[in-house]
């Protein structure tokens, strides 16, 4: 099993990579200083290669989003020892400020699965690029059983306030949670 999760862990990294996450558009707009972005990309796969490696916590179940040390752990559980355990992970990582989690129960035939989530997510990050006034590529839009959650640095409260309310419109969006944080 370990051997199943280092693979898909090297290929989650190489997808990131391929995608555009190195892109020098999104080094660009984004709000941190290089520097800085480059620590929070060292601390976002030490925390990942720390999840690979357990035993308890699913890789697979849980996002990492790191902004300016500060972690947020993103995902579901099966029981909440797994939860504490990713926590308590992330907090061993040189460079963690804070962690901060957000999970959910993982539950039996609930009617929201992973196309629902990607679905959503889509949806809600097209609708964040029409409005002119976000920049959208500071923002991160996780579904996790149809809850859409909002990471990322951005410029004011107002794009906070805009971005929560195109998420609450999409169809099938069950609740929202930000994490945004504004930079002025």
């Amino acid at each position: 099993m370990k051997g199943i999760c280092a693979v898909l862990f090297c290929l989650m990294v190489l997808f990131n990579f391929a995608s555009g996450c190195g892109t020098a558009y999104k080094v660009a707009v984004d709000e941190r200083n290089i520097r800085t972005q480059a620590r929070d990309e060292k601390v976002t796969m030490a925390i990942r290669k720390k999840i690979v490696d357990d035993n308890q916590v699913k890789f697979l179940d849980i996002s990492t989003y790191v902004y300016n040390g500060h972690v947020y752990l993103v995902g579901e559980y099966e029981t909440s020892d797994q939860k504490t355990r990713a926590i308590k992970l992330a907090k061993e990582v040189e460079g963690v400020k804070s962690v901060q989690g957000h999970f959910l129960p993982k539950k039996k035939g609930d009617l929201c699965g992973t196309t629902d989530n990607l679905e959503l997510s889509v949806r809600v990050k097209a609708k964040l690029i029409k409005d002119k006034g976000i920049r959208s590529t500071n923002i991160e839009v996780k579904s996790v059983q149809c809850h859409i959650i909002l990471l990322g640095l951005v410029d004011s409260r107002n794009q906070i306030r805009k971005a929560i309310s195109h998420a609450k419109e999409v169809d099938g969006v069950r609740s929202v949670k930000s994490y945004l944080k504004s930079i002025k």
